[in-house]
């Protein structure tokens, strides 16, 4: 659908121009980007979006989908389905045909040279992110409140199903019986903690680095034999039976890949076996230069590094054995819309506390990233790890 120019004003190169408003070079830029992607401006299908101020074409020629999204939350543009438009809008590489941006460099520079993921900066990240309301976390998440993907590819149909699922399934990889220590790097509200306490009698260690989830971790879990710590992973040097990270590797950061592998080495018992549970994206860092990450790094999780899978295998290569590996990136889009709509019936509530520009940022962020997993540029990794091999060979269970 063309996009409706105003008339009676001069054209941008000076001049009349027949009282006709010539498209600038963002508008030219943007539209061409978009028609990539089959979205229109001003159209009537639901990934659509219709430009509400027209300043949105420079916020996007100049800072790629960071830009976009800052443009959203301010109510420049709207769109019906942003998981609908994500999903277009990345598997026509968009956001990769924008990284060069001044903005994005500075960023990408920024990654490569310094540390964001040190101790110091780890707490604030953690904190910023996980911290900023039990209230919104409880509303969004299942009962147990894990903030990771669910699994649904085996056969569960609703959100707290296909949790209890990811749950069972990490512990039976992991072959998790009563008595055994086990160490949760990023636990989060408990959720695993918890469940292998209750279900297979695990002795479960839990670390966070958010003190509001150490809190409400610890109330939710104080019958069981579990522990929950405010701690650092790098602090840790305790032996453990079995070691489980779910959902945090992402925030470890590519210059502390090395440094995370040495830990689970030193932590994990020799005949042990660990489990990591992460996101990666099929290019491997600096993925700043793809623009969507700018912005869910940006304004969502600070300092968010994604990894390639060929990252992770490099940083365990020489000090593992990989038992297992497994992909179910496609569930994280039916995870995502529910928490999406967990949030959105849950808004008269949490309004109270949060404006309608968190709304919007929320709806950006959930939303775009379940059409970021639909389009499958991201995926779910699973990957089993012992030090010296499993005797007779490891059985891999789905």
């Amino acid at each position: 659908m063309p996009l409706m120019l105003q008339s009676g004003t001069r054209s941008l190169h000076g001049g009349s121009d027949d009282g006709a408003l010539r498209p600038s070079r963002p508008q030219v830029r943007v539209r061409s980007l978009l028609e990539r992607a089959d979205i229109e401006i001003d159209g009537d299908r639901p990934w659509d979006i219709q430009v509400c101020d027209p300043s949105f074409y420079k916020r996007i020629a100049r800072r790629g989908m960071t830009g976009a999204g800052e443009a959203y939350v301010e109510g420049l543009w709207e769109c019906e389905a942003i998981d609908e438009f994500f999903d277009r809008a990345l598997r026509a590489d968009l956001p990769h045909a924008m990284r060069f941006t001044p903005y994005v460099l500075r960023r990408s520079l920024a990654h490569a040279l310094v540390n964001r993921q040190s101790r110091a900066r780890a707490e604030r990240n953690a904190r910023d992110h996980y911290d900023r309301g039990n209230d919104l976390f409880s509303a969004m998440l299942d009962p147990r409140m894990n903030y990771s993907c669910g699994y649904f590819s085996g056969g569960a149909t609703a959100l707290a199903e296909a949790q209890e699922a990811k749950l069972d399934l990490i512990c039976r990889k992991l072959g998790i019986e009563s008595g055994m220590r086990v160490l949760d790097i990023g636990c989060g509200w408990g959720g695993f903690a918890g469940f292998a306490a209750e279900r297979y009698g695990a002795d479960v260690t839990g670390i966070t680095l958010a003190p509001a989830q150490l809190q409400l971790a610890r109330e939710r879990y104080d019958h069981l034999p579990v522990r929950f710590e405010l701690r650092d992973y790098r602090a840790v040097s305790e032996t453990y039976d079995r070691v489980v990270s779910i959902g945090m590797f992402e925030h470890v950061g590519q210059k502390n890949y090395a440094e995370f592998m040495r830990v689970l080495d030193r932590c994990l018992a020799d005949d042990g076996l660990a489990l990591l549970h992460f996101f990666a994206s099929k290019r491997s860092f600096p993925n700043t230069l793809d623009s969507e990450v700018d912005w869910f790094e940006r304004y969502i999780f600070p300092w968010l590094v994604i990894p390639s899978l060929a990252q992770v295998g490099r940083a365990i290569d020489g000090r593992f054995v990989v038992e297992d590996l497994h992909n179910f990136g496609a569930d994280y889009d039916p995870t995502l819309m529910a928490w999406w709509r967990n949030f959105d019936n849950a808004w008269p509530e949490l309004q109270a506390r949060y404006d309608d520009r968190f709304y919007r940022l929320w709806r950006f962020y959930l939303r775009g990233a379940a059409g970021s997993f639909r389009s499958r540029k991201y995926q779910l990794w699973q990957i089993v790890l012992s030090k010296r091999g499993v005797p007779g060979g490891y059985r891999s269970i789905r």
